[in-house]
This record gives C-alpha cells, sequence and structure tokens, in this order.
C-alpha cells in the first residue's frame, strides 16, 4: 500500500524479505517509480507498485533489468519481455533492457526470475 507525507512515496507489499531486510517494493521520488525485483508471475506483477505510484502500465517504463537463475530460462524470459514490452509489438513502447544469469540463484531457492523496473510517471 503506498504511504506518503515527503517528497517520496513507497509502495509495500506482505513480503517477509521487505519487513526482514527493512526495503519497500516500489518508490516514487517525482517522476521517478523504482520498482524492485519480484518474481515474474505475469505482466501485471511487474506494474503493481509503479501503478499505485502514479505509473499507467508499460508506456512508463524506462528500463528494465531481468535476473535469471537457469541460463536456459534466457530465452523464455526475453519473449517474455517482448510480449510486455517489445517495440516492434506495442508503438510508443519500449525500454532499455539488461538481463543477467544469477550464478547461486536467489534468495529464495524456488525463484527462477525476477524483474526490476524504473519508470517515469507525470508530476502531480
Amino acid at each position: 500500500m503506498p504511504t506518503s507525507g515527503s517528497p517520496k512515496q513507497v509502495y509495500s507489499t506482505s513480503s517477509p524479505f521487505e519487513e526482514r531486510i527493512g526495503y519497500y517494493r516500489a518508490v516514487r521520488h517525482g517522476q521517478h517509480v523504482r520498482r524492485t525485483a519480484a518474481d515474474a508471475r505475469g505482466a501485471s506483477g511487474m506494474y503493481q507498485g509503479s501503478a499505485s505510484l502514479g505509473g499507467k502500465g508499460a508506456e512508463n517504463v524506462v528500463r528494465v533489468r531481468m535476473f535469471v537463475s537457469r541460463p536456459e530460462d534466457c530465452t523464455a524470459v526475453g519473449e517474455g519481455f517482448t510480449e510486455v514490452l517489445g517495440r516492434q509489438n506495442h508503438p510508443g513502447v519500449g525500454a532499455a533492457a539488461t538481463m543477467l544469469v544469477v550464478r547461486d540463484g536467489f534468495v529464495d531457492t524456488r525463484m527462477l526470475v525476477e524483474i526490476e523496473v524504473d519508470a517515469i510517471v507525470e508530476e502531480k
């Protein structure tokens, strides 16, 4: 849920890692929204924090970082990116992107992919 009271707005979820480590799922400062890594469970999950902080969806996304635990999944992850943010599929949509293979996996070994999203949204 979003909270405010300063120029920075934050969005948190029920993730036990957020509580234990002390971070937020997303932060908005001015026009910039930073959505921290989340396991990929469909396109709508990528935008949850961004939408709650004023983002409208794929057209606001300017950068994506994809972290993959198994090299053999890179093609499928890339296809998912293309489906949601591929410039060839959606006029006016597109983002700078990086994909990295995480050698020893994630904090939760059941996770295969995590995605970070940065967006630029309209001033309030």
